[in-house]
């Protein structure tokens, strides 16, 4: 038995286990197996582990002070699977690097400046910048406030998240197959896809392709939809170069990430808010780890933005039309993210959106085995 010191935090819509690099296993060979361990992997209910049975919070967060010049923070993700003995290290988790920046001020990791600051983070996953904007109370990450998010409860303060040249996250390319559409041919016939690579990956469906309205809420989903979305996506993750397709649900299950896209339509979100079409540019279904997502990845809502930007692709020929001000609004199951983009010269520099994150627990995990 090993006893490691971890942070529970809650970050945007998903909650993961925070560790300082340092506190991980000197040997980088046996972090796969310590994660599973943490998580209490493989086992769909997680019991003897910290893992909630969920995608969304079976996420790890890997921190340390940066010695680069141009990053303050180093981190790494990592989403470790329910069911399998395996954890992906490919992509990048929006929603858990909102907490990184609270993270790392209250554990002392970067200097506090003012009472708004921001922190510059470095995505080892994909190489890639965030610029955090945080604000500071008595010394520490602000936690109270009055920003809401869709598929949160409470309030928290403001996390603005900007995510610096997002293209090309993890393929290296920002569409990996050199097409903003593709033609494939599936078990029951060919539909159209664009994949896009922005923040991370993702293969984007038109819902009327696969015989789904769009609206759909994660329940009404059945497993014929899941498995046919899953074809497509294994299908779009030998594309991108990941796996062949035959081994993509084990290899590379979180990315690319398959997204329902459809036309702006009234539904009721799962918190029972009805969503009038008006104030929606774009309806958005995500999969995580091959079940249904219950709000949206916020790796997600950046690629669907560039992908809004991208003449051609199936994202721009139901978003372009409406959006404004280079603001987007994505409509999902929990509720509308808004995201803004930063344009120069006609070309995304950055996208920005707000989270909100807190502190649930510090304290030791106990493993199992030793590392």
């Amino acid at each position: 038995m090993t006893k490691v010191a971890c942070t529970i935090m809650r970050g945007g819509t998903s909650k993961g286990v925070f560790f300082k690099y340092n506190d991980m296993p000197k040997d980088k060979s046996k972090w796969n197996d310590f994660l599973l361990d943490v998580m209490g992997s493989p086992d769909a209910r997680q019991i003897d582990g910290l893992g909630g049975a969920n995608s969304l919070t079976s996420k790890v967060a890997i921190i340390k002070k940066s010695d680069k010049n141009n990053y303050d923070i180093e981190y790494t993700f990592a989403q470790v699977s329910l069911t399998e003995r395996m954890v992906d290290f490919k992509g990048n988790c929006g929603n858990i690097l909102s907490a990184v920046a609270p993270f790392a001020v209250n554990e002392g990791l970067v200097a506090i400046t003012n009472s708004k600051m921001k922190v510059r983070i470095f995505n080892t996953n994909t190489n890639k910048l965030v610029v955090s904007e945080v604000e500071i109370e008595n010394e520490e990450a602000k936690v109270e406030g009055d920003t809401c998010i869709s598929g949160i409860p409470n309030s928290g303060s403001p996390i603005y998240l900007s995510f610096y040249n997002p293209e090309g996250s993890v393929t290296g390319k920002l569409l990996p197959t050199g097409n903003v559409m593709d033609s494939i041919e599936t078990s029951r016939g060919k539909i159209n896809i664009s994949i896009v690579d922005a923040a991370n990956p993702l293969v984007f469906i038109n819902a009327k392709d696969i015989g789904l309205k769009g609206t759909e809420l994660p329940n009404e989903l059945t497993e014929n939809d899941l498995k046919r979305i899953e074809e497509i996506r294994s299908m779009a993750a030998e594309m991108c170069g990941f796996a062949n397709k035959e081994e993509a649900t084990k290899i590379s299950p979180a990315i690319p990430k398959a997204t329902i896209i459809s036309t702006p339509s009234e539904y009721v979100d799962l918190s029972g808010i009805k969503r009038n079409k008006d104030n929606m540019d774009v309806v958005v279904r995500m999969m995580s780890m091959q079940k249904p997502h219950k709000a949206i990845a916020i790796t997600g809502a950046i690629c669907i933005t560039v992908a809004a930007n991208i003449e051609g692709t199936l994202v721009s020929k139901i978003a372009k039309s409406n959006n404004n001000n280079n603001k987007l609004k994505i409509a999902h199951s929990g509720g509308i993210m808004e995201t803004v983009a930063n344009l120069n010269n006609g070309k995304i520099e950055s996208v920005k959106v707000v989270r909100t994150a807190r502190r649930i627990m510090d304290g030791y995990v106990y493993t199992r085995e030793r590392y």
